[in-house]
């Protein structure tokens, strides 16, 4: 029976004999409304003190672990699912709690989840984890995902198993560190040009691309004139810029040429189009090692667009294509909530 990996690996006591026992497991506590956590850690010793929380908590009886040959307890089995599903840019402390471990980001950037290999990591038995979702810009310190062993105790065979599938995908989780772009904008209009009107997206612009790490190292004002635009679009392209950003005229209105323009100053590959609102009208284009963005003109009004999801992914170094702009289709709609929660909610979010 000792070597049995399956033998069941406790002996029950009852918790008024459980004086001077160490605790087998965080045993968890419920205040609904108030509290959950543990209440008492593993390895803690039963006091006489403890017996009334314990009873109030529920506990009659207490587990004495004794494991076997070939099993494992929660605890030690997390170190090694989390070390194996942790890749660059992912860090986890050493304490689990109740069995589980959280993943941290170790910097700012961009979270890269392997979702077939997560996806197969959970079908393994006796084991989980659970993440944010693929694309999210992130913070320092942010959780990413959280992972455990679902039994007590765990087989020395299935622990295996998860681990090597994780590290036969690794990484299933990193963070892609944001790059130092320089940026520079071409924002578009007659009525801005002339001053009819005050020109709002620069700041917007702004403020997007610099909380990820950019510069915005320049910024220019051109009438609707498709040929204007398309010598500013090449001057910038002469010059040290990363990603260029025009605004405006992306439509289908007569005076809308700035897609035209980008086409004619020379970008090798243009994606126009994505199945996101707002930002159908979105533009996507690569020339050598420039990126170049048309916003649509719904970036005024909508405080979440196209425009936040692929930013990110630039700003990583990522290339995003016409299958990318595709797949945001199912995620892509925002409900214009009352109270803008980007991005803790659905939006640009595939399953």
């Amino acid at each position: 029976m000792k070597n049995n990996p399956k033998a069941w690996p406790f002996k029950t006591i009852p918790v008024d004999q459980a004086v001077g026992t160490p605790v087998a497991h965080d045993m968890t506590q419920v205040i609904p409304g108030k509290f959950k956590g543990p209440a008492f850690k593993k390895g803690h010793e039963i006091t006489s003190g403890d017996l009334c929380r314990l009873m109030q908590m529920g506990k009659n009886n207490l587990y004495v672990l004794d494991l076997k040959t070939g099993q494992v307890h929660e605890d030690d089995a997390v170190m090694e699912l989390a070390s194996a599903l942790a890749g660059p840019g992912v860090t986890f402390s050493g304490i689990p709690s109740e069995g589980k471990l959280e993943l941290r980001a170790a910097y700012p950037g961009l979270f890269k989840v392997n979702v077939f290999a997560l996806e197969e990591f959970n079908m393994l038995p006796d084991v989980m984890c659970a993440s944010i979702h693929t694309h999210a810009a992130v913070t320092k310190h942010q959780s990413l995902a959280a992972t455990r062993a679902i039994p007590l105790v765990i087989l020395r065979a299935d622990l295996d198993q998860a681990v090597a599938l994780a590290r036969e995908h690794f990484p299933i989780f990193s963070v892609t560190l944001f790059l130092p772009l320089k940026i520079r904008l071409i924002i578009t209009g007659n009525e801005v040009y002339k001053g009819l009107i005050q020109d709002r997206f620069q700041a917007i612009v702004r403020e997007k691309v610099t909380r990820l790490g950019g510069t915005l190292e320049e910024s220019v004002i051109l009438p609707d004139n498709r040929d204007r635009i398309s010598r500013q679009i090449q001057k910038f392209l002469e010059k040290d810029t990363d990603l260029i950003i025009t605004t405006g005229g992306m439509s289908v209105d007569p005076d809308d040429v700035t897609k035209e323009a980008i086409e004619d100053s020379g970008f090798e590959q243009i994606h126009y189009s994505s199945a996101v609102l707002p930002g159908a009208m979105f533009l996507l284009g690569y020339q050598g090692r420039t990126t170049i963005m048309g916003l649509p003109a719904c970036g005024l009004y909508h405080r979440t667009t196209i425009f936040d999801l692929i930013l990110p992914r630039v700003m990583a170094g990522e290339t995003p294509g016409a299958r990318d702009l595709a797949r945001l289709g199912h995620g892509g709609l925002c409900l214009n909530c009352n109270t803008c929660r980007f991005p803790a909610c659905s939006f640009g979010k595939p399953g």
